[in-house]
């Protein structure tokens, strides 16, 4: 070959490694766009005034950049009860599951017993039988809640836990909550892979199984922990089905979506909201980003301990 060919050759290559580049960054910032454009669509939409939701020649760019939409959102919705109502829901309930979705996961994981493999089968079919199958169930279960009978055997009558914490409460500490099934499959793979030197090395010192999960398991089980909150906390705070199955008259911030603003009276408008208007289309717009921002924010913070906790649960890869 001569130096005229090799050099007619690396130009081939170059330009064939250029216009693969070129496709690859074209592919890419399409699907960012077709992904990410709702998003910027609505957070444009929660800065603009009727005037600028009617005008067709406005998409991205505010021409009268205003926070009404947000004020009206959160007076007319609660965002502040239902802020509170929603992050102490979601802060207990995602740390009751987290502690006793690790604890199911290292029993399965790390001992042999009777009855393990039912254990097995109840925890992943929890994971793929659809929650409408047991909600009628479940909702009478809370609605005249007994323990074998005991309650009403003593008091002469059951409780109604509805309108209150307890239901979510009593699911997590059983782990029969939201997801709980995948969060003790996401523990249990987890522990699979932990090495076992450690609890040799720890039983060696005299340590008993529990010392040993809450001295040495637990601290080097960081990442994983954090992923599992997040997860629950996350799927929690975002709940419909519990939530709207539970509260009647406690607000979270699902549920108050749901409720809408059809029929708000808004000042300077003759008539009340009807589904589908621009202003209340862009009123929920900027209620639901004011429900996911706490998310977002959590996020950026937990964000590397979600990537090492997937990661070395053997769910990907």
């Amino acid at each position: 070959m001569t130096y005229q060919d090799f050099k007619q050759s690396h130009a081939a290559r170059l330009m064939r490694r250029g216009f693969l580049k070129f496709l690859e960054y074209a592919l890419l910032i399409g699907l960012s766009y077709y992904i990410l454009s709702p998003l910027l669509l609505k957070i444009a939409t929660s800065f603009m005034p009727e005037t600028d939701l009617l005008d067709s020649l406005v998409v991205y760019i505010p021409t009268h950049f205003t926070l009404w939409n947000y004020k009206r959102a959160a007076e007319f919705l609660s965002y502040w009860e239902s802020l509170r109502n929603t992050f102490l829901i979601s802060l207990v309930a995602g740390l009751i599951q987290m502690m006793v979705c690790s604890f199911v996961g290292y029993g399965l994981a790390k001992f042999k017993f009777k009855g393990r493999g039912i254990v097995m089968a109840v925890v992943l079919f929890s994971i793929i039988t659809p929650p409408l199958t047991y909600q009628p169930s479940m909702y009478l279960k809370f609605r005249y809640f007994d323990v074998f009978g005991i309650i009403e055997a003593t008091t002469g009558s059951t409780l109604n836990l509805l309108d209150s914490f307890w239901p979510l409460l009593i699911l997590s500490v059983t782990g029969f909550a939201f997801k709980n099934g995948l969060y003790i499959f996401m523990m249990m793979q987890f522990f699979r892979g932990f090495p076992e030197e450690l609890e040799e090395a720890a039983y060696v010192d005299g340590y008993g199984v529990f010392r040993t999960f809450f001295r040495i398991i637990l601290p080097n089980s960081i990442p994983m922990l954090i992923t599992v909150f997040t997860f629950a906390f996350a799927w929690q705070w975002t709940d419909t089905f519990y939530t709207s199955m539970f509260f009647s008259r406690i607000k979270t911030l699902s549920n108050m979506l749901l409720r809408g603003f059809e029929g708000m009276n808004v000042e300077g408008h003759t008539m009340a909201l009807a589904a589908g208007q621009p202003l209340t289309i862009a009123l929920g717009g900027t209620y639901s980003l004011m429900v996911i921002i706490p998310l977002i924010v959590i996020y950026i913070f937990t964000q590397k301990f979600l990537t090492q906790g997937i990661e070395r649960s053997g769910i990907v890869g």
